[in-house]
């Protein structure tokens, strides 16, 4: 085995190596069952069979019986593999899927292309918005989620695959087939929502499919029609495009979905299109980048192959070049039978055939058809539509972005603008201009009652004719005018759908200074209105969607989205502005003195210059007020990415404080928890140990006796060689290595409890003494989870990160911020053997899955600034109270007598005489 990295070291290449071995016994381990059952039915299967087990059909539930009649007969007839179904009803397709599996001889792989939710095909089903409106969020836990309903829709649809996520880099404003179905232009944003989404659809049983590989979205040519031409290097897909690709074939995707596209660079072949290139699906994906999981090709009836390779022959070609299954493939029997023709004259190998058939049958093992399934139909409308709303809501309230308030009118505040039309002896008068709808939607009747605003409606086929004389009429009769485009078209063709006379209207108006343009759509739309002076981007034309428009509109929500996509030069990806500053009081302020940070200046600059730090970020606050913020330097010593404001840290051991702490102190004031009370009563596990009696008190205060760390790592590294046993480690994620300590690198589960078997043989050598200790903070971290039912990262999310709205403050960073955002914090040598990057530094913190009591928290200095203040205020926020008063001042005052600790908070010396630890200008005030 040859690991093929650049300048490898000979260290890492045996780590390696020695992983690869123990990755396939452990695999062949996991699918010894799936085999046996595969070699089975794979006996029992003719030619002709074996050929079809390798198809993907069309199927609809909305057409005529003649159709029905089609489909059952290819798969009475060849035992086709499966179906991929398109539109119609959910009762229609689950009566049509129990039928269809009830005459399949050999179950039936059943798949659909549901990027949006089974709405998507299927009436009466909730569509969820598309996903360049979730690349708007900063959360990438949202995409989880709906990755998560996405899998119990197709659950309870009696559904195997869904062809989602698109992890595509939308970088071609002009794309017609990509566009709004990508997370955006930002690789790392693409990459970490797509990773999520897919966990979340895999969670429920059913497998994603990651597409379009190796990247579909940089052509303005549709491959449903025509073969898209990427006039690209292979080393520059190989930066930009295939990134998400191989973030989320490290993190295991089940299938991955090859596209129609032209990409000499790959393969100069003329006309030949990735789908069908041995060297794009062999060379490029199965062989450099090492998938292993299913590989369909995209739909074998579009133009983007049959326009070069008719009938049967793009078929042939696609199993020639190393794909798995045929999705779509036209005229059946046809196929079938050059197939057979290519096997026989050996331009298709049958050895490798062979393989192929039973890797789908292995598969189909894995998603329990080894047994016929069907659905049940009762409550199944109910039972599909049972989250959609609350989701929609979720994702509206974090991804509506505010990219444009010039003249600070937003929010347009109802009572305040009705207050100053009053001084000048006036009423209020709004008018709201709804293009592309001609009834009185949700926000057109929010508009009518808060603001009693006159509402016209406009085609956006509008006649030029009168343009001029509805502007000065609107000019001249209203104090302030609203714009919203409804129901556009989601595509760039024809400036999606709007008229001339339309587009010359809105742009007229809405560079005005008492106007603000919303944009209930594809946010593309907006690169016509670049001089808008007020924008909102809601991104989709929904009930639930404009209801949180309005809500921001008016100031009771403030906007949280980022722009996934760049539409303007002066409108960047990632822009996003906000207004609602109320929810911290941590507000924009002046320096107290002019120059008083020179210094900090000089000392950073100073410390950059010497390499303690490639970069970091600096923030004073002072009663409730930003002094100063400022980024310096880089992320990396390489000096390529700058560090911002909003960079993203590990914390460190100020995760005993901003996590474990704060959830001690809500669980102590809630009389869930004693301070006085022994562990052992929280955790079980611990009765009759030595660690039974430590009282939380004595562990906040370090005074527990329990060692300050233990170097767990140690124990599963050779003294020899320096290198892990590779028993402990794995460099794919399988069965029993699902916690990921590094890039590539996941350790054996079982280690979780061989790390608290460490800790309790590791006794008390320090007793009755103050001993700084993590260990103390993993047991806090184990009783916060026994006493609460959640995670510790989950419950101090919900309680406090999210309440404040601080949306760069987390554990496991990598699953919710993308990694370009994360700053890296060490090329350590010892146990990872490099670059950590979005992976707790801390080895035991690490080991433990990411999530402890003592580290693991990463944020952002804005975010940390929050949370402190809130603590300064005693407990108080924003018109939040997290704490009572005496809750804050009882943890931070003194409690002990033999050191300067606080309950969890460290403090300076009583007589703040001795220059130690923390710094001696820290308040002593036993109120803060």
């Amino acid at each position: 085995f040859q690991v093929k990295l650049p300048a490898i070291s000979m260290k890492r290449s045996l780590f390696l190596t020695i992983l690869f071995f123990q990755y396939c016994y452990v695999f062949s381990q996991s699918t010894d069952a799936a085999k046996q059952w595969a070699d089975s039915v794979f006996k029992t299967l003719s030619k002709e069979e074996k050929i079809a087990q390798l198809m993907i059909i069309r199927a609809h539930s909305n057409l005529p019986q003649k159709h029905v009649e089609e489909v059952a007969d290819l798969i009475k007839k060849y035992n086709i593999g499966g179906l991929c179904f398109f539109q119609g009803g959910p009762v229609r397709q689950a009566k049509l899927t129990n039928y269809y599996q009830s005459i399949a001889k050999t179950p039936l792989m059943i798949t659909i292309d549901a990027e949006w939710g089974l709405g998507m095909r299927l009436d009466s089903v909730q569509s969820l918005p598309r996903q360049l409106m979730l690349g708007a969020s900063p959360d990438a836990s949202l995409a989880y989620r709906y990755g998560k309903i996405l899998g119990q829709q197709c659950k309870r649809m009696g559904i195997h695959v869904d062809y989602a996520p698109v992890v595509d880099i939308n970088n071609n404003p002009a794309n017609p087939v990509i566009n709004d179905r990508s997370f955006g232009e930002d690789k790392y944003k693409v990459a970490l929502f797509g990773k999520q989404l897919i966990k979340g659809l895999e969670d429920q049983g059913v497998m994603a499919c990651a597409k379009h590989f190796p990247g579909h979205g940089d052509t303005e040519t549709d491959s449903h029609y025509d073969l898209p031409l990427i006039q690209k290097k292979k080393s520059q897909l190989d930066t930009l495009e295939l990134y998400p690709f191989r973030q989320v074939f490290e993190a295991g995707v089940g299938s991955v979905m090859v596209g129609h596209l032209a990409i000499p660079d790959i393969d100069a072949t003329p006309h030949i299109a990735t789908s069908i290139s041995k060297k794009n699906v062999t060379d490029l994906l199965k062989n450099e980048l090492g998938y292993k999981g299913l590989v369909f090709t995209d739909a074998i009836e579009m133009k983007g192959v049959q326009k070069y390779f008719p009938g049967g022959e793009a078929s042939v070609k696609a199993l020639m070049a190393g794909n798995d299954l045929l999705c779509l493939p036209v005229e059946i029997p046809e196929t079938i039978h050059q197939i057979k023709k290519a096997i026989r004259k050996r331009k298709i190998k049958r050895k490798v055939f062979n393989e192929k058939v039973k890797k789908v049958l292995a598969a189909k093992y894995q998603m329990g058809l080894s047994q016929k399934q069907f659905v049940d139909t009762v409550n199944l409308l109910s039972d599909l539509n049972q989250s959609t709303d609350s989701l929609i809501r979720e994702i509206a309230e974090h991804s509506i972005t505010l990219l444009r308030n010039e003249r600070q009118l937003l929010p347009m505040d109802p009572t305040t603008l009705s207050f100053f039309a009053k001084q000048q002896n006036k009423e209020l008068k709004v008018a709201y201009l709804a293009f592309g709808t001609d009834t009185m939607n949700l926000f057109c009747r929010k508009m009518k009652a808060v603001y009693q605003a006159d509402i016209f409606f406009y085609k956006y086929q509008h006649d030029a004719g009168n343009v001029l004389s509805l502007i000065e009429m609107i000019n001249k009769d209203y104090d302030y005018v609203v714009i919203g485009l409804h129901r556009y078209s989601r595509r760039p063709a024809n400036q999606f759908g709007i008229g001339a006379g339309a587009m010359q209207l809105i742009q007229a108006l809405c560079k005005k200074s008492n106007a603000v343009l919303i944009s209930f759509g594809n946010p593309y739309v907006l690169s016509n209105y670049c001089d808008a002076t007020h924008v909102i981007a809601a991104y989709e034309d929904h009930p639930i969607i404009q209801e949180t428009a309005f809500d921001i509109l008016v100031g009771n929500k403030s906007p949280l989205g980022a722009l996934p996509v760049s539409v303007c030069n002066s409108i960047k990806a990632g822009t996003g502005l906000s207004y609602d500053m109320s929810k911290t009081e941590l507000l924009p302020g002046k320096n107290l003195v002019e120059g008083a940070f020179v210094k900090v200046d000089s000392i950073i600059d100073d410390a950059i210059r010497k390499q303690a730090m490639p970069g970091c970020v600096v923030l004073a606050a002072k009663e409730g007020k930003i002094v100063f913020e400022k980024a310096y330097g880089y992320t990396k010593y390489d000096s390529v990415q700058q560090v911002t404001p909003d960079a993203i840290y590990d914390l460190a051991s100020v995760t005993k404080v901003m996590a474990t702490t704060l959830a001690i102190m809500k669980l102590y004031e809630e009389g869930r928890i004693e301070l006085d009370r022994k562990l052992g009563d929280y955790l079980v596990y611990l009765k009759g140990s030595a660690h039974d009696s430590i009282t939380l008190r004595q562990i906040l205060l370090h005074q527990s006796g329990l060692p300050s760390w233990i170097p767990f790592y140690k124990e599963i590294i050779d003294t020899v060689t320096g290198i892990p046993y590779a028993k402990f480690l794995s460099s794919e994620k399988l069965a029993q290595y699902k916690l990921q300590v590094a890039d590539q690198l996941y350790i054996h589960q079982s280690w979780s409890d061989s790390i608290q078997k460490r800790i309790l043989i590791a006794g008390l050598p320090k007793k009755g003494t103050y001993a700084y200790s993590d260990i103390g903070f993993i047991y806090l971290g184990k009783l916060i989870e026994s006493v609460t039912g959640m995670q510790l990262d989950q419950y101090v999310s919900k309680y406090f990160y999210e309440p404040l709205s601080l949306h760069r403050i987390g554990y496991l960073p990598k699953e919710h911020f993308p990694l370009n955002r994360i700053v890296p914090t060490e090329d350590e040598k010892k146990f990872r053997i490099q670059l950590l990057w979005g992976q707790v530094h801390d080895p035991a913190a690490a080991m433990l899955g990411g999530v402890a009591g003592h580290a693991g928290l990463f944020g952002s200095a804005y975010d940390l600034a929050v949370l402190m203040q809130m603590l300064l205020n005693g407990g108080t926020i924003g018109g939040k109270t997290f704490f009572k008063p005496e809750t804050v001042s009882l943890f931070t005052q003194y409690q002990s007598e033999i050191s300067r600790r606080g309950l969890g908070f460290d403090k300076p010396e009583r007589d703040n005489d001795k220059r130690s630890e923390p710094y001696p200008c820290a308040s002593i005030d036993t109120s803060a």
